[in-house]
């Protein structure tokens, strides 16, 4: 009897002692929508205890609901996980006994509190409502990026102001005035290409109104703006053409005929005109030969390139021999020099002067050309053109 009722007492003590285990178990709960306010699906709902280590997981059904029974009763951080990013949390989250407890994710009132807290950042004028929402490490964010944007829209409007002035005083040719304006933008943003583009541009102006040293001087002020140009965009094709002629009027043809070299490979369908340039300028010079060698890379790259047919067809001109009896002689290739020009641009500005040259070294002229594709007329025998 004794045995039986000592039996009763252990089999007593073990149903507390197992009620008690059983006892010590939570259990969390809650749904997620997304931000278009519908439950979310397949949202991972990752527990991580606190006090002590531990870590469980658990996905949301089609309904947007998630459970998890059996958890040690602690204190856990809740973080819902979509598509592999955290995007909302809730910290220190107490379990308890009894009824599972409610946590739940509203992603559509995150995304609205996200979009006035944009607003807010944009405008500077933050609603009661998100006021009251905001944590204070909020509001000190929103405070700091509110006086970030103040002064950067300050800054901006300043180097705006100084880029416009530079460029309205450029294109009436107020030289000084538009170098100056330059140079303020400039101080304000130095990583701006057009700034220095344009600068350079005002200070080879201005160098045109000078002559001797002071013109000297200002060149070179000149190349050094386009120097830090192409430091910001070495690959642009037409800043090293404008450079290029630049160089020319220093009087640097080497430095100006490398320069069009670089304009030639890196902008290939333009390269008979940064070639044609390049003659030019050799011509302009008396380096006939090595012009004869530009002009004939313009035609390889463009072999419509109407000018350069005839400024090659001068160079041939002038290797052309008189007899004892006055009569012209030309070397190979020149009478086709002057009938491509005409082909291509009958009524040219130098057509009038083809039709001469033709007439002089006693090729016939033919006077029936029809090129109703011909581009518009260049500027000069031996004009360079700069490239914006």
């Amino acid at each position: 009897m004794k045995t039986l009722q000592k039996l009763a007492g252990y089999l007593v003590t073990l149903a507390m002692v197992s009620f008690s285990a059983f006892a010590q178990t939570a259990s969390l709960e809650g749904e997620v929508k997304g931000e278009d306010g519908k439950p979310l699906k397949d949202a991972l709902i990752k527990l991580e205890r606190k006090d002590i280590k531990g870590s469980y997981k658990v996905k949301t059904n089609k309904k947007g609901q998630w459970f998890h029974a059996g958890l040690p009763l602690g204190t856990y951080d809740i973080l819902c996980e979509v598509e592999g990013k955290v995007v909302d949390q809730v910290k220190g989250v107490r379990t308890r006994l009894g009824d599972p407890l409610p946590v739940n994710f509203d992603l559509s009132r995150m995304a609205a509190q996200r979009a006035a807290m944009e607003k807010a950042a944009a405008t500077g004028q933050v609603t009661e409502e998100l006021s009251r929402e905001m944590s204070k490490e909020q509001k000190e964010a929103l405070e700091k990026a509110a006086k970030e944007r103040a002064a950067a829209m300050a800054k901006n409007k300043e180097l705006n102001d100084a880029f416009n002035a530079g460029m309205e005083n450029l294109k009436t040719k107020n030289f000084q005035a538009s170098i100056e304006a330059f140079e303020k933008a400039a101080g304000i943003d130095p990583k701006q290409v057009v700034i220095f583009a344009n600068m350079a541009e005002a200070y080879v102006g201005l160098a045109g109104t000078k002559t001797g040293e002071e013109q000297t001087t200002i060149l070179n002020k000149g190349m050094e703006a386009y120097g830090k140009a192409l430091e910001l965009k070495p690959d642009d094709a037409g800043m090293h053409n404008n450079y290029a002629l630049a160089l020319a009027k220093a009087k640097k043809y080497p430095e100006a005929q490398a320069e069009l070299d670089k304009a030639a490979q890196l902008d290939a369908p333009n390269a008979g005109r940064y070639y044609y340039n390049l003659g030019a300028i050799l011509t302009n010079v008396n380096q006939l030969e090595p012009a004869s060698i530009a002009f004939k890379k313009a035609i390889g790259a463009d072999p419509n390139y109407a000018d350069a047919h005839y400024q090659y067809g001068l160079y041939l001109f002038s290797k052309a021999t008189i007899t004892a009896d006055g009569k012209t002689v030309p070397v190979e290739g020149t009478s086709e020099s002057f009938q491509k020009y005409l082909e291509l641009k009958p009524d040219g500005p130098f057509a009038e002067a083809a039709k001469g040259m033709l007439t002089a070294i006693g090729s016939q002229v033919t006077t029936e050309y029809k090129n109703p594709n011909a581009p518009a007329p260049k500027k000069g025998a031996t004009g360079t053109t700069k490239k914006k």
